[in-house]
């Protein structure tokens, strides 16, 4: 998508327009703004038992912005049961500078110093776009995404935004919003300013999940 950057992208958040490709080796980059729009309410958040414990005992050492660019690979990479990814080269660049200019972030989580999950998402205003997350051990991605809304509560975030809703989200308290409902809300956030970084990275799970609005 010729002069397409990062200030263009930028743009399409604010509309409520995100950016996704047909497949991994389609060229191509498509906008879109569906009908619903699947958001995690971050004042009612749900942690279920299992994951809590492995929160609690600190499974995973979790990170910030590591290795932004390997997440983004990891996430565009064939698993299990997803075997094409929306995520193409193209993606992965413009994420790349997005990150370069402090507009994207990631979660990562490490086992025995390997990469076992993350996720990477966008920041506007007090506004968080999920885009992707990945996992090569259990729990992985889940506790990333606990991080993830520790940061984000934190910080004076207004809006977690998922995209689409999935049965895994919905555990989470993941709910879908109609086009109209969200443009609201997505105007109250991005006009407000979120401090990602404002929790300490490295705080022990136990604290981490006191942090949390709602863990039940």
């Amino acid at each position: 998508m010729r002069g397409f950057g990062v200030k263009e992208l930028l743009g399409c958040y604010a509309r409520g327009v995100f950016p996704m490709a047909e497949s991994r080796g389609d060229p191509r980059i498509f906008l879109l703004d569906p009908d619903e729009r699947g958001v995690i309410p971050l004042d009612g958040f749900h942690i279920p038992r299992s994951l809590k414990k492995t929160v609690k005992r600190d499974v995973y050492h979790v990170t910030v912005d590591r290795c932004f660019e390997t997440v983004v690979r990891a996430c565009a990479s064939p698993a299990p049961g997803r075997e094409e990814t929306w995520i193409n080269p193209a993606i992965e660049s413009l994420y790349a500078e997005m990150h370069a200019t402090g507009y994207a972030h990631s979660i990562e989580c490490w086992k025995d110093g390997a990469l076992a999950g993350g996720l990477y998402g966008v920041t506007l205003g007090a506004a968080f776009f999920g885009e992707s997350m990945f996992s090569r051990a259990t729990d992985a991605s889940k506790t990333a995404l606990v991080h993830l809304v520790a940061r984000l509560q934190a910080g004076g975030f207004r809006l977690l935004d998922a995209q689409f809703t999935t049965e895994h989200l919905e555990r989470f308290g993941a709910q879908a919003i109609g086009r109209d409902d969200y443009h609201v809300q997505l105007k109250a956030a991005i006009s407000r300013k979120g401090d990602f970084f404002r929790l300490p990275e490295g705080l022990p799970g136990a604290q981490l999940l006191q942090s949390i609005t709602h863990t039940s």
